[in-house]
């Protein structure tokens, strides 16, 4: 009797982990097929199978331009970027225990935006050109940008860090410290803007749009990296966050170094999307509303929760970009604007539900 109930157990468990495993291929082969509409997408109407020789190395001229030079280099940006933010908030509401923590909510990305800012201006890091909106702003120092964004992208971790750990907080007093250094930040980046001129302005106001075209293969490079090592540190800590869902208390009495974990796991999520930031500029609410919704299919197990959010967010800016390029095409909308129509009225729908206000 005893060994049936084992095997039925047993039997469970591994239909339960098959499940999960198979949501985030799902999500894998939806963000394939998105990125193979997306590069057959445009004005120039290549097929399916022009873009695919191209991929290969045996398409025209033409052809390869616009796919290898214009189109896939968005794409792989909206992957990396979406991982990263994704993998941001899901550690941020692990962490602060608080399902309304993202780099948006929390001012992480307008901290990081204000450093960028600083980059561009004050250190000459970036110039404006003038040949198409695509290369409106060329980020010539990225080293410099990025340091920049996550400097600034820290101090508002760090400060709810500090009042997370040092008095007693409620989840949506937190929401409510970010809108308050968001707010900071930004009337920082406007002050720098007004001592900057004419060029530079516009430099940093087309920058702070979001746009996914900007970015060149060393970026891309540099964000890949970025996403592997982050992807990396997080999975690596996986089982730490579990035991934290149950609270600090039974997570200290697991041996989880609580105190240790929180710091160095948000200023891992903050670097994480200040480095997005710095590339692409400011996308809202991916690293909220991504996690949210995986959580609905794969639970709270951060072994799968994280790399189904990572997939999840590089879905939705993928899906955001198409739906920018097409929507007015040949114009291009700005990426930031699509996520937050999309990423708001999820994140009032989770202020009424009453998620992470108790």
């Amino acid at each position: 009797m005893a060994d049936n109930a084992l095997i039925h157990a047993s039997d469970g468990y591994k239909k339960y982990i098959r499940h999960k495993k198979l949501v985030i291929l799902c999500v894998i082969a939806l963000c394939i097929v998105t990125a193979l509409f997306s590069l057959c997408s445009g004005s120039s109407g290549l097929s399916l199978s022009e873009v695919i020789k191209c991929l290969i190395g045996q398409g025209d001229k033409m052809s390869n331009s616009i796919v290898l030079k214009i189109r896939l280099p968005r794409i792989m940006t909206a992957i990396l970027a979406g991982i990263l933010l994704a993998l941001s908030g899901s550690v941020m509401q692990s962490v602060l225990r608080n399902p309304l923590a993202s780099a948006s909510t929390l001012g992480v990305s307008q901290g990081a935006s204000f450093g960028a800012t600083i980059g561009i201006i004050c250190f000459g890091a970036g110039i404006q050109g003038t040949v198409s909106s695509a290369s409106a702003i060329t980020i010539y120092n990225p080293t410099v940008v990025v340091i920049c964004a996550f400097v600034g992208g820290i101090i508002p971790a760090v400060i709810i860090l500090l009042l997370s750990r040092y008095k007693t907080m409620k989840p949506s007093s937190m929401v409510l410290v970010g809108v308050a250094l968001s707010s900071l930040f930004n009337g920082g980046t406007t002050l720098v803007q007004y001592f900057a001129d004419d060029v530079q302005v516009s430099a940093v106001v087309f920058w702070t749009f979001g746009d996914l075209g900007r970015t060149n293969w060393n970026e891309i490079g540099i964000l890949a990296i970025t996403a592997v090592i982050m992807a990396v540190f997080f999975i690596i800590n996986r089982w730490n966050y579990n035991a934290m869902e149950s609270g600090m208390e039974t997570a200290k009495s697991l041996g989880v170094n609580v105190d240790s974990v929180m710091v160095i796991s948000m200023l891992a999520a903050s670097f994480a999307a200040s480095v997005a930031v710095a590339f692409v500029g400011i996308i809202s609410f991916v690293g909220l509303i991504a996690p949210h919704m995986i959580r609905r299919f794969v639970g709270n197990d951060y072994r799968y929760l994280l790399p189904a959010s990572a997939f999840m967010g590089a879905l939705l800016l993928l899906i955001s970009d198409t739906f920018g390029r097409l929507i007015v095409a040949p114009v291009i909308l700005p990426i930031g604007a699509i996520t937050s129509f999309l990423g708001a009225p999820i994140f009032l729908y989770l202020l009424f539900k009453g998620v992470g206000t108790k």
